[in-house]
């Protein structure tokens, strides 16, 4: 297995659901969920990376698990993951993990998978996807697509349905058309300590503030990121008040 850490990045201040960090899932804070699995998946080191002292506070009882405390004018969670790694003091060539503060149910598998294939990999980051299972999604503009090249890197990454099926969807946009696996992006990333801070260094792309996604300022730039298959489900992260009440009704049903 690949060693690597694994950093959360934790802001107060979300713009679609304020304060998402302490928000109580299961009665407990949504952050602790999400450094749990961190640990679960076996990460030589866990650390979250906030601008609020609150965040820490409710980590203080959990062993094994590091805060940083970043700059609140960050823009991004990549600049707030680069002064982490500062912080941490690590390697160059360090296999960091960029775990979302929003994932309370990120299997194991996926995180040890997206260190995996940055280690295996060409590419100076790696992320994972998953297929869609049906059109609603694919049309989603909340839910980010991508298409792959035959080495398993991402060409592109686009709140658009890509690729589009031109006789399909001229028949119908109800369904998947046959043929074609459409993929959606899960956002778990996975680089080099070095590249962290190269990323976060770059200015922001066109194409990155068109589409209003990060890792489109990798691509734009003209490195390869690694797109693997997650090897488990990866539920959907939590933005909205209503995915907060269903990761309730989830981790009540036990299957979580």
């Amino acid at each position: 297995m690949t060693e690597f850490v694994v950093a959360i990045p934790a802001r107060y201040a979300a713009s679609r659901l304020p304060g998402k960090p302490l928000r109580l899932l299961g009665g407990e804070p949504l952050v602790l969920h999400v450094a749990r699995r961190a640990l679960q998946a076996g990460a030589r080191e866990v650390w979250v990376a906030t601008d609020d002292a609150r965040i820490a506070q409710a980590l203080e009882g959990l062993q094994d698990v590091q805060v940083a405390m970043t700059d609140p004018a960050h823009p991004s969670g990549t600049d707030r993951l680069a002064e982490c790694a500062r912080h941490a003091g690590w390697a160059d060539d360090t296999v960091v993990v960029n775990l979302q503060g929003d994932e309370p149910f990120a299997p194991a598998a996926g995180i040890r998978a997206v260190a995996d294939a940055l280690a295996s990999g060409r590419a100076p980051m790696s992320t994972l996807c998953t297929p869609v299972e049906d059109a609603a999604t694919l049309f989603d503009p909340n839910v980010v697509k991508l298409v792959r090249n035959a080495r398993g890197e991402a060409m592109y990454f686009s709140r658009a349905p890509i690729a589009w099926h031109r006789d399909g969807f001229a028949r119908s946009r109800d369904v998947l058309p046959d043929g074609i696996q459409w993929l959606r992006h899960i956002g778990i990333y996975g680089y080099r300590a070095r590249f962290l801070q190269q990323f976060a260094a770059m200015p922001p792309g066109s194409l990155e503030q068109v589409e209003n996604l990060e890792q489109l300022r990798v691509l734009e730039a003209g490195f390869p990121i690694s797109a693997a298959l997650s090897p488990a489900p990866f539920p959907p992260g939590i933005d909205t008040p209503e995915d907060l009440h269903r990761a309730e009704q989830l981790l009540a049903s036990g299957q979580a």
